[in-house]
Formats: structure tokens, C-alpha cells, sequence
């Protein structure tokens, strides 16, 4: 799955255009390396999302497709905010 509809689907960010942003203003990080919007999240990846106040750092449990609100934090493993 794109690094950008995974960040909108598990709503770690609210837009996948503002997960296409940040992507390109290297505020996403997969494995320790840049991510750009098309690369690809696989289960076992680690995420490292840096916020403006602060950043957030999960490990990826699933890639569904579709996803409901309700679900959507069963995809990740929040390992420190």
C-alpha cells in the first residue's frame, strides 16, 4: 500500500493530500529512510511520523484497503509518541 493512503486510512493524518505533503517535506520516515507518497507499507514496516510539536513512531500491523474509524487503529502498533 502507498506510504499516503496508509497514513490517511490508519488516520494518522486526516488527509491523504496532507500525507502526500508530508512525505515530500521528508516529515515521514519508513525503516529509517525518506518515504515519498508512493512507497510502499508493507506489515513488520516502522513508521516515523514528525509532527510539528512532536513526532510518533508505529509498527504496522496490516494494509486493508477499506477501512471504518473503528478499525482503523487495529493496523498499528504505537511503539513511542
Amino acid at each position: 500500500m502507498r506510504a499516503d493512503k496508509f497514513l490517511k486510512n490508519a488516520r494518522l493524518i486526516k488527509r491523504r493530500t496532507v500525507a502526500k505533503e508530508a512525505c515530500e517535506h521528508e516529515r515521514i520516515f519508513i525503516n529509517d529512510k525518506q518515504a515519498k507518497p508512493g512507497s510502499d507499507v508493507k506489515p513488520g514496516d516502522i513508521l516515523r511520523v514528525c509532527f510539528g510539536s512532536g513526532e510518533i513512531k508505529v509498527r504496522v500491523i496490516e494494509t486493508p484497503d477499506h477501512v471504518s474509524k473503528e478499525s482503523a487503529q487495529n493496523m498499528y502498533e504505537v511503539l513511542t509518541q
